[in-house]
């Protein structure tokens, strides 16, 4: 599972000074569950997401990854987790298939398993017309396909995810929910970040709503409508987000 304690991120602008990103922010993600981060542009969502990847260090607090404290062990707590995230560059002269064999062998797995699994996302994100075309010619929806694919290799007991349906046309983003949906079904954590409201509301059991890095509303869709007297999400989160202004 996913544990957060009190994570705090500060980043220093010659500019603008101290800016906290991320504000004692504590959360929990089991296993078998799946938990949506909803916020404005700016609200430290891809922050938390990066820290919790241990992509960056946290000013303060920590984190565990199945039980692994990202700050003790980093290496350890990253090879349970898959991390999908927009900024998450692909090589562009090599083709879908040469990247997931490379990204296979670093992960431990033969040639013969990658391409099995590979030929298995192909065949759920519509990637066969594509396989074999370098990077740099594809589109953003396609690389998206890849980057998925990337991600979920090596079956990772825990994804963390910001925006996967980003770019991708209807038919990819529902085929993108089912896969997130198979990995709970699976027994993993799963934590991504969306703008999608209704995607929110149908996948996740449980929402943290954060502002400003900090965590300003949380809980199950139940609970976040019996608390609020509202029964749409997008109406609850705007109200959560201008009543923490």
């Amino acid at each position: 599972m996913i544990r957060a304690e009190a994570l705090r991120k500060i980043f220093y602008d010659k500019k603008r000074g101290e800016i906290t990103a991320v504000d004692n922010l504590s959360f929990e993600c089991r296993s078998g569950m799946i938990l949506g981060i909803l916020g404005l542009n700016g609200a430290g969502k891809t922050t938390t997401l990066r820290i919790l990847a241990t992509l960056i260090k946290p000013s303060s607090g920590t984190a565990f990854i199945n039980g692994i404290d990202i700050l003790k062990d980093s290496e350890k707590a990253k090879a349970q987790l898959g991390f999908l995230s927009g900024d998450t560059g692909l090589y562009r002269r090599l083709t879908p298939k040469e990247i997931v064999r490379y990204f296979g062998e670093l992960y431990g797995i033969s040639k013969q398993e990658s391409d099995k699994r590979l030929a298995e996302f192909s065949d759920r994100l519509s990637m066969g017309d594509f396989l074999d075309t370098k990077i740099d010619k594809l589109s953003t929806g396609q690389r998206q396909k890849v980057s998925i694919a990337r991600t979920m290799l090596h079956n990772p007991p825990v994804l963390i995810m910001d925006e996967p349906t980003a770019g991708l046309d209807i038919l990819a983003s529902s085929n993108i929910v089912e896969l997130i949906k198979r990995a709970k079904s699976q027994n993993r954590s799963v934590l991504f970040s969306t703008h999608v409201m209704h995607e929110a509301q149908k996948l996740c059991d449980e929402i943290l709503i954060i502002h400003r890095g900090k965590s300003v509303k949380s809980g199950t869709i139940d609970e976040l409508k019996i608390e609020t007297g509202m029964d749409d999400l997008d109406r609850i989160f705007m109200e959560s987000v201008r009543n923490a202004q």
